[in-house]
């Protein structure tokens, strides 16, 4: 887009095109709103010269006179500033719209079908009625024309001023309906979609679809325009964006800082105007607000000295200020409050942050949209990773405004406070157009890592002591005046209360409110009495809080407050008032009265306070006053009796609240964003106890183990509630969108065992129900009921947990699938959208990176499986990924023949590397993380330094692709791998080869060094491993034992072991020293195309051209099972026609016969000598025929098992087998592009159909009505279109796991075959009746 200007001889001319976005380089400018009418001026007539010889340039003349008088030597016309002809400039200007008018300093609306000139009866100006009946109201893009910018001025034919946005409100807001807060310069997502939806109903558009496209800026959303697609298409379009949009900030929200806010102030009896303004005065906040270089302002005191009313003040008027200048800044802040697990943290920081600046300037959605999109989560263990990259990306965004950022109370950050203030200190000194404040305490570890930051400002509240004394005494005096109102004071009551408060505030606010709050309960009469009971400082006040508790006369309300404010010291949380009655013992009247309730925690001093039935403390000062100086008081019996109270009594309300479908989702595969919150809520009481259990355990346990020797034993509680609600309690875990705690929960007691002397069966049965959640953890997390059906059904037939709720295996079940008897050593799966084509661990075990054919990397946390981030930016397969040895960059190398380095934190690609003009099939780091090195399809191997980019070396010498590079331990040596079957090893520094390995006999897909660097491995398309002697240059073993090829290979960091994944689906574990293979670990339908062992060696990882990443565990001594079926994919299932047979053909050669009652092989027919791609039954159900790649049809027996014919004279595959509706002729089709019809008695071909022109896909026998006198039948349950689920109708019923996903299917009656690419045959039946 472009700008115009007058040049030296008055006329007008365009700029170069400008950026689209809020750079130096966009000077201020006007901007004009219109109407469009004949002869209006276009790009091309100012290209020409032939602009002023139209009307429409009488509007340019005018709205560059208007500019040049208000001091804009620039300004823009929709007409003219555009190409319109270039469709792509066209599509960004239409999309970017809103955000120009919005940053224009002036907009003029020039009204041509108002006239100022026209007067009444009387001789005043009759404008107002044509100005309410201006076409310019009735159109869709004026609409935005009107919202987006801050002056809008509207101007009559004449160029007479009639008023501009302000002045003219009423008057507008009655022509269009639009609310005065938005002509007043509002946020607009202050209001709801459904009224800024009605804004433009009844405004029209030349072109229907306009109607839509003139919203995008006002939800602050931006998608490609289709013309064509009509109104409703449109609008479908962008309601579905704005869900996106909305779904997105529903996953990032956990609090709304505003809502904080002002509870906060509410908690604190009001925000009192006098006790802040002082601050605006300070030379301190001067320097920071005034100075440009001062980008980071320290506001710190001791507690109670109103630093967050402080903050409050200043932030309200920071947002008058905005509001006043029409929203061009914004504004985002956060409250942390330590004793409040929700906003206690460093990730709820970000998190509020960023929702607040979403709020205010929606299109920065899209730096949270990259994640979300991409089905990152942003509550697992790397939230901060994901948080704090899109922040950055937001700080950064060409597009944002100038930016205010408040975070109060860092002190009352008690999670990952170090990386909040290193990344407050890194970004305060990055972004100049950000201005933070910052408030805590005293404390020294805060005012060393803010001491770093540059252009910082401290003001410290202890030497502005005289102005915190006068606002003090100025909040005295609003306090004292609402008691005396309250209370009745006489003049010599108040005078007496508000004296001895200023005497003895000392400069601080709490005191004066704790002090004010007991005071509300005296009568009048009695207030000036009592005033010496409370004693100057906050401590002094505390101490005798707790002695009013524990002086009282009634002996059961002290033990009852003692024991409320010993669990609220102790929560993660504020608890709700239902938590509080699951974890405490209140009397039996009070546990559901509100008001009673509310009268208890109001016996607890002023400790405490109470809003929406949520219990929070009045201040963190509090609480560390009970841990500390009141510990032997609140914890007469130690701290950990609390939480062994708060562990016993959560399992308690559990295991009374928890039941099966609590929510009453219905439908098995119910998903949870469908999820209604029931009013009243059953799961209210138990929430705390399902999400911390386990940790009040822990932390019983971690200080007192002995206790109860007995919490463990088989028939204790933790046993019985396991064996009784585990699943209820996964459910609600689900439903309370806590399911990763399960796994961290589960992982937790596992530990707890471990280091307990335990002789019970419980620490078998956790570890069970680990692998459980673990396997299922994704599954139940999205469709919470998938608890009590896939999870169960797909569970091993021995694992301990699916024989405990074995009664809860679904009913509409019959013939459940045969599974394997125990877990193996495959702990989780997790999956691409393609083939995965390689994968590594980071060097602490914790992360795992996968590359796939989807194009994208992602980062996956091993412990639990969840995806951290996806890295898009590839245009084809990404067949390799490495980390660097410091974990901090993942390197990948995909067949766009580029190699990418990623920062690991953020996900940010920092460099592309390009230089090979083919696929990139390796890449690897070096041991010190400064080169890498890239093998290609163009035969080369590249040595790229890693900070720089260059590449520094290319390495020639193979004479075919070169599939694998890895680095020696000591980056001396690497060694390349090619489809030359030769390895080669070179020297890093000088860049030749010193030895070249010979003796595979097939491509080298894989190679690597041992740790100790003795030996090097090759993984080979001979279907073997080689292990090679690197000083004698000899190999010194052949693994043999794949049957396909050999993809990849990889020494465990002792050396020991090697491991090998091959297209035979299987990774095998190999003795280094004997060539010995000691595991086979199947699981995966699909090429296992890259392997890497954990630097532990406990674990290892495998990618697979199914789609899927797997982690195995290779130490716990499991026995890796499969299931007795065919030993690679079938490829063809078929029902006999009274549905009690099924009949399978597969890759491995084979046919096998199933019993469908019981799901077992009943036979095996072998014959054939190669794929074995269709099976059919006999309408009499005595015989089966198969086609296959071998080029040959067979006729099997099926009493026998014996082949009865072999049918020869194809070309070709053999793709497709039918019968006959009355037995006697079989037909087959074939590759070599033909149809063949054969007598099934004699086996002779009777016809062969010859004219398609291409491979015939399927073929079938039409039989007549008489032949075939069945009726149709309903088929209930089937297999859903993406082949995930089975489904009942058009609901989703049963969720299939990756390894029982159909390759093939047939469906008879309530029956159905599942043949799966891992050579498993599935059998499933339901009720006939459904």
């Amino acid at each position: 887009m472009r700008l115009l200007e007058r040049d030296n001889t008055g006329d007008f001319r365009l700029t170069k095109d400008l950026p689209n976005d809020v750079t130096p380089e966009i000077p201020p400018y006007a901007i004009l709103s219109h109407t469009w009418a004949d002869e209006e001026v276009l790009f091309k007539d100012l290209e020409d010269g032939t602009a002023k010889n139209k009307a429409g340039y009488a509007k340019i003349q005018f709205c560059g006179d208007k500019a040049e008088s208000d001091g804009l030597k620039f300004f823009w016309v929709d007409t003219c500033c555009i190409d319109k002809s270039d469709s792509a400039e066209l599509q960004d200007a239409l999309n970017s719209m809103f955000r120009w008018y919005r940053n224009a300093a002036k907009c003029y609306v020039y009204l041509t079908d108002v006239s100022a000139c026209k007067r009444d009866a009387d001789g005043n100006p009759s404008w107002e009625f044509a100005f309410r009946n201006s076409r310019w109201f009735t159109r869709g893009w004026t609409l935005q024309e009107l919202v987006a910018p801050t002056i809008v001025e509207f101007f009559s034919k004449e160029r007479k001023r009639l008023g501009d946005k302000k002045s003219l409100a009423q008057h507008i807001h009655n022509i269009t309906g639009i609310p005065l807060g938005v002509l007043q310069g509002n946020t607009l997502s202050d209001f709801s979609i459904e009224e800024r939806m009605s804004w433009v109903k009844k405004r029209n558009t030349t072109r229907e679809e306009d109607k839509a496209y003139s919203l995008f800026g006002i939800f602050g959303v931006q998608i490609p325009l289709l013309y064509g697609e009509g109104e409703d298409g449109a609008f479908g379009r962008l309601q579905e964006e704005i869900s996106k949009h909305n779904r997105c900030l529903s996953n990032l929200q956990s609090t709304d800082p505003r809502l904080d806010k002002k509870r906060i102030e509410e908690a604190k009896g009001g925000l009192l105007t006098d006790a802040y303004r002082w601050i605006f005065a300070n030379p301190d906040f001067r320097r920071w607000h005034d100075q440009s270089e001062s980008h980071l302002l320290w506001i710190k005191g001791d507690p109670g000295k109103g630093k967050t009313m402080l903050l409050c003040g200043i932030i309200n008027e920071i947002e008058g200020a905005i509001a006043v200048d029409g929203h061009c800044r914004n504004l985002a802040y956060f409250f942390c409050q330590a004793t409040d697990s929700r906003i206690n943290n460093a990730i709820a920081v970000l998190r509020g942050l960023i929702y607040l600046l979403t709020h205010q300037q929606p299109r920065l959605i899209s730096h949270v949209r990259k994640y979300t999109d991409a089905g990152t989560s942003l509550s697992d263990a790397n939230a901060w990773v994901a948080l704090s990259d899109i922040l950055s990306g937001m700080l950064g965004d060409p597009n944002l405004k100038v930016t205010y950022l408040v975070v109060d109370a860092l002190d009352e950050c008690v999670h990952d406070l170090p990386r909040l203030l290193k990344f407050i200190v890194e970004k305060s000194s990055t972004f100049s157009h950000i201005k933070w404040i910052v408030s805590s305490r005293n404390w020294p570890d805060i005012k060393r890592d803010l001491n770093a930051a540059t252009g910082k400002v401290r003001l410290c509240l202890e030497l502005n002591e005289a102005s915190v004394s006068e606002a003090v005494t100025a909040y005295v005096r609003f306090k004292v005046h609402r008691l005396a109102e309250r209370n009745k004071y006489k003049p010599d009551t108040r005078d007496a209360v508000q004296s001895y408060l200023s005497e003895n505030a000392h400069g601080t606010f709490l005191w004066v409110a704790l002090v004010c709050q007991s005071l509300a309960k005296i009568p009048g009469w009695k207030a000036q009495k009592k005033l010496m009971a409370f004693p100057p400082g906050l401590d002094a006040l505390y101490r005798r809080m707790i002695d009013q508790i524990c002086e009282s006369e009634d002996s059961e309300d002290v033990e009852l407050c003692k024991s409320i404010l010993a669990i609220m010291s102790v929560v993660r949380r504020p608890i709700t008032l239902d938590e509080m009655v699951s974890v405490c013992d209140m009397p039996e009247e009070a546990s559901t009265d509100y008001e009673v309730l509310a009268d208890i925690i109001g016996l607890c001093g002023c400790f405490l306070t109470l809003r929406e039935r949520t219990i929070s403390f009045i201040h963190q000062s509090a609480k560390d006053f009970l841990l500390g100086e009141a510990a032997h008081e609140v914890f007469p019996s130690g701290i950990e009796d609390i939480h062994h109270t708060i562990f016993s009594r959560s399992l308690h309300i559990m295991s009374e609240t928890l039941q099966r479908d609590i929510y009453s989702l219905g439908a098995p595969g119910s998903p949870i964003d469908e999820a209604k919150l029931p009013d009243p809520d059953p799961l209210a009481a138990a929430r705390y106890a399902c999400v911390y259990w386990v940790e009040h355990l822990h932390d019983w346990q971690s200080s007192d183990n002995a206790k109860q020797p007995d919490i463990f034993k088989d028939g204790g509680v933790i046993d019985e509630f396991l064996r009784k609600h585990y699943l209820y309690w996964l459910e609600a875990l689900s439903l309370c969108r806590s399911m990763p705690q399960g796994v961290f929960l589960m992982t937790r007691l596992e530990s707890i065992l471990q280091q307990s002397t335990v002789t019970s069966q419980l620490p078998s049965l956790v570890y069970d129900m680990r692998r459980f959640v673990l396997y299922c953890r994704w599954l139940v997390e999205n469709h919470p009921l998938q608890v009590y059906a896939s999870a169960l059904v797909f569970s091993p037939a021995r694992s301990m947990t699916r024989n405990l709720f074995k009664q809860m295996e679904p009913r509409w079940i019959t013939t459940g699938p045969v599974v394997e008897d125990n877990w193996n050593a495959c702990r989780q799966t997790m999956e691409h959208n393609g083939a995965v084509r390689s994968v590594a661990f980071s060097p602490d075990s914790k992360l795992i990176t996968s590359g796939s054919g989807d194009n994208t990397v992602k980062i996956w946390d091993a412990a639990t499986g969840i995806c951290i981030q996806t890295l898009e930016g590839h245009s084809s397969a990404v067949r390799s990924v490495a980390f660097s040895p410091d974990s901090k960059l993942v390197t990948s190398g995909s067949g766009d023949n580029n190699v990418k380095i990623w920062d690991a934190a953020t996900g940010a690609c920092t460099q592309t590397l390009k230089g090979h003009s083919s696929y990139v099939y390796s890449v690897a780091f070096s041991p010190d993380s400064k080169l890498i090195v890239s093998g290609s399809g163009d035969n080369t191997v590249k040595i790229w330094d890693a900070a720089t980019g260059t590449c520094t070396q290319t390495l020639k010498g193979h004479s075919d692709w070169v599939r694998s590079v890895a680095f020696s331990p000591d980056s001396k040596l690497f060694v390349s791998g090619s489809d030359d079957h030769t390895v080669k090893i070179w020297n890093t520094v000088i860049g030749t080869c010193v030895q070249t390995f010979k003796g595979h006999s097939g491509y080298i897909f894989s190679v690597t060094f041992s740790p100790n660097s003795k030996l090097i491995a090759s993984g080979s398309g001979d279907n073997t491993v080689k292990i090679w002697d690197i000083t004698t240059g000899t190999y010194t073993q052949t693994l043999e034992g794949h049957s396909g090829y050999v993809r990849s290979v990889a020494f465990s960091p002792d050396s020991k072991l090697i491991m090998s994944g091959s297209g035979d689906n299987t990774v095998k574990i190999w003795d280094a020293a004997t060539g010995t293979c000691t595991q086979t670990l199947k699981g995966h339908s699909d090429w296992v195309r890259s392997v890497a062992f954990s630097p532990d060696s406990k674990l290892v990882t495998s990618g697979s051209g199914d789609h899927t990443v797997k982690i195995w565990d290779i130490t716990a001594g499991i026995y890796t099972q499969m299931l007795k079926g065919h030993s690679d994919w079938v490829r063809s299932v078929a029902f006999s026609p009274d549905s009690k047979l099924v009949a399978s053909g597969s890759d491995d050669h084979t046919v096998k016969i199933w019993d469908t009652t019981i799901g077992t092989c009943t036979q095996t027919l072998k014959g054939h000598s190669n794929w074995v791609r269709s099976v059919a039954f006999s309408p009499d159900s005595k015989l089966v025929i198969s086609g296959s790649d071998d080029h040959t049809v067979k006729i099997w027996d099926i009493a026998t098992g014996t082949c009865t014919q072999t049918l020869e004279g194809h070309s070709g595959y053999v793709r497709s087998v039918a019968f006959s509706p009355d037995s006697k002729l079989v037909t087959s089709r074939s590759d070599d592009k033909t149809v063949k019809i054969w007598d099934a008695a004699t086996g002779l071909c009777m016809q062969t159909l010859e004219g398609h022109g291409g491979d015939v896909r399927s073929l079938k026998f039409i039989a007549s009505w008489s032949d075939n006198p069945k009726t149709p039948y309903h088929q209930d349950y089937s297999i859903g279109s993406d082949g995930r689920w089975i489904t009942r109708g058009s609901e989703n019923w049963l969720w299939l796991p990756p390894g029982y996903r159909p390759g093939c299917s047939a469906v008879a009656a309530s029956t159905i075959a599942i043949g799966c690419p891992s050579g498993r045959v599935l059998i499933m039946t339901f009720p006939a009746d459904s």
